[in-house]
């Protein structure tokens, strides 16, 4: 079943590459539980299906990166996009995308948490496994407040604009 505004954030994991150490997270990829993540924030998510891919490395990312100072302007704590790739795919896509420290690159190496959203996607047929639907939500204190779930092959409504527009 596909999440939807009102409903809590499912209990999950999902992984980030640490460029840098500090206490609590090592150098290289770290797990974190999304539950003590988003505890108390307002959090803008936007999930796409793969790192270096057209639309995700030419439009989809570059948005939020651009209108990051905007949206945190408007009471957003972070901006996560989730993939499923692993850390370390992520944290490479993230350096090149001049993300870092600006848009938390996730991954969602297996699936599962995109799975546990409802908002996984089949690209088999593309010879890429499962995948993660392209979307964008804000949730706030976990809670889902706002959704934007693309049609297939499509990037009308995922877009940073839009989730700005929608605070």
């Amino acid at each position: 079943m596909t999440i939807k505004i009102g409903d809590k954030l499912p209990e999950g994991t999902l992984s980030e590459f640490i460029e840098t150490e500090t206490e609590g997270c090592s150098l290289g990829p770290n797990t974190f539980n999304v539950q003590d993540l988003v505890k108390g924030k307002k959090i803008a998510i936007f999930g796409l299906p793969g790192a270096y891919t057209p639309t995700c490395s030419a439009q989809h990312v570059p948005g939020y990166v651009k209108l990051a100072a905007e949206l945190k302007a408007k009471g957003v704590d972070e901006i996560w996009c989730i993939s499923v790739n692993d850390a370390f795919v992520m944290g490479a896509w993230g350096r090149d995308q001049k993300a870092t420290g600006v848009v938390r690159m996730m991954a969602d190496g297996n699936a599962a948490y995109s799975k546990a959203l409802g908002l996984d996607a089949d690209f088999s047929k593309f010879g890429m496994g499962t995948r993660s639907q392209r979307y964008s939500l804000l949730a706030v204190d976990g809670v889902v407040t706002q959704l934007n779930i693309e049609q297939g092959g499509k990037f009308e409504v995922s877009n940073a604009e839009t989730l700005l527009g929608q605070l």
